[in-house]
Formats: C-alpha cells, sequence, structure tokens
C-alpha cells in the first residue's frame, strides 16, 4: 500500500482551511480517507466565533474515525453524523443558521478487501484510476452549473478588466446572487450545520479490484486541471502517481505566481488553500 498526503495554505499569514487524513484499521485491511476544503467566509462576520479552520479539523476528524470504527455505517450516514455532532459542538454559542456558518466541501473514501466506496460534495475532486489506467473524475459540477442568469452575470464579470468603472459593483451583485444558492434548491451544497445535506452527496462503490489507485484534491489543488489548463484529470493523475502530492501543489503555484493578478486565469483568489492525497489501497 502505498500513501501520500500533502497541504499547503494559499496565504502563510492565514490558517489552512483544508483538511486531509488517512486512517488504517490495526487489522490492515481496508482503509479510509477524508479531504475538506473549508470554505471562506466573506468579511464582516458569519454568525460563528471558531475560525473554519476549527470547523475542518473537528469536521474532518469526526468523519475519519466514524469511518474506520462504524463500517456499517454508509459514507452518507458517516457525513450526516460528523455534522451533526460538530454543529453540537457549537450550537449554543453560535448562529448555525447563517448562510455562511463554517462550511465545507468533501470527498471522503473507503476501502475494503471487497469495495472501494466514495462520496463527493462540492468542488472537491476525486479521481479513481482504475485497473486498466483509465481515469475516472467524480465531481459534484451544481457549482460550476447555477441558473442561466447567474452563469450570465460570471461571464460578464470576466469580461471586465480588473479596475474598470462598475467592476466591484458587478462582483459585489454576482456575489449576492450566488449566495442564494447556497445549500437552496436549485443551487449547490456544502457541509455545514444541517446533516441532511449528506443526501445530496455523489456516492458510489467500485470493485476493490478495479481501483489501482485514488487522489483527492481541494479544488486549490485542482486549479492545475479546471483554471489553468495544464493537462486532463488523466494526466493530473499521473503527475501525482509519478512525482507525489506535493509536486502537483508546486506546479499550481508556479502558474498563480505567473499570472498573479489573474488575467490571463480568472479566479477569487491569486493562491488557494491546496490539498491533495494519494492512495494505492
Amino acid at each position: 500500500m502505498r500513501i501520500e498526503l500533502a497541504v499547503a495554505p494559499g496565504d502563510p499569514q492565514h490558517p489552512n482551511e483544508d483538511y486531509a487524513s488517512v486512517a488504517l484499521p490495526a487489522s490492515g485491511r481496508g482503509g479510509a480517507l477524508v479531504l475538506l476544503d473549508g470554505v471562506t467566509p466573506p468579511e464582516g462576520g458569519y454568525g460563528c466565533g471558531h475560525p473554519v479552520a476549527w470547523f475542518t479539523a473537528r469536521l474532518g476528524g469526526t468523519m475519519l474515525e466514524l469511518s474506520g470504527s462504524h463500517r456499517d455505517m454508509t459514507l452518507p450516514e458517516v457525513l450526516a453524523e460528523a455534522i451533526s455532532r460538530t454543529a453540537a459542538l457549537h450550537r449554543s454559542t453560535c448562529d448555525l443558521s447563517h448562510p455562511r456558518t463554517p462550511q465545507a466541501t468533501v470527498v471522503a473514501v473507503r476501502w475494503s478487501e471487497e469495495c472501494v466506496e466514495h462520496l463527493v460534495l462540492s468542488d472537491s475532486v476525486l479521481l479513481l484510476e482504475g485497473a486498466d489506467g483509465a481515469v475516472t473524475a467524480v465531481r459534484d459540477t451544481r457549482l460550476a452549473e447555477l441558473t442561466p442568469k447567474v452563469r450570465a452575470e460570471r461571464e460578464a464579470l470576466r469580461a471586465m478588466e480588473r479596475g474598470a468603472a462598475g467592476r466591484e459593483a458587478a462582483v459585489r451583485a454576482y456575489v449576492r446572487s450566488v449566495e442564494a444558492l447556497r445549500n437552496a434548491e436549485g443551487g449547490f451544497f456544502t457541509a455545514a450545520a444541517d446533516p441532511s445535506v449528506a443526501a445530496r452527496a455523489l456516492t458510489g462503490r467500485t470493485p476493490r479490484a478495479g481501483v489501482r489507485a485514488l487522489t483527492a484534491l481541494s479544488d486549490g489543488a485542482g486549479r492545475w486541471v479546471e483554471v489553468f489548463r495544464e493537462g486532463s484529470w488523466r494526466e493530473c493523475a499521473a503527475l501525482v502517481a509519478h512525482r507525489g502530492p506535493q509536486a502537483l501543489i508546486d506546479a499550481v503555484r508556479a502558474a498563480e505566481d505567473a499570472d498573479p493578478e489573474g488575467t490571463a486565469y480568472p479566479r477569487g483568489k491569486r493562491h488557494d488553500d491546496a490539498a491533495v492525497v494519494y492512495v494505492e489501497p
């Protein structure tokens, strides 16, 4: 079995809001991985006194423990229970009904001698490499495929030069439109304080013999494909397999540094937190 992971903050002065970990049972048979990408809240408060890194550490740690010790639970059940337990830790002090209460995207995988189970919620990515070398990207595309109105706002914003008159107002309008679709019907979903969101996740099972390797990526690492177009998901998986997770993060950082203002490759942040987990089960 081969296991490698790497994480890097987008800003060294700011806590890394991504979480990545792998657990192996004492029996040595099977294992589980959890990768979360914490959602950075807007300035001005979000109803909670805890930083997003606090939330991802507790949600991720609980998911990892439940995945390994309660193999009778499905991964959606694991996510739902982890959300409930984490919410209970700060329900008495924080406004968990706030639309930007601490939340995260989720990738979870659990494998046994017989099968590999997976769960993906929001825009982190899981790459499944089959025994034949083919790579399947498990992606929850609801954040990218919003309503026609919001997509039109996004394209109009991308067409505006930085510093152009009216651009700041257009940014604020676009953010409001996206926020209205957060954890709402017809929109997109993240793990926050409502355990029912677990039923919205993408899930699947694959025979163990049919899986050669697993690569989990937060969207900060997935920029290599989705933002900078450096290669396909198959090529991304090959880069990680041959050179390791840190090599992918380094390649993303180099691409970000080559376009610091996001002129050629528009993106919300110059640098983003990045996490990569690679497993050959």
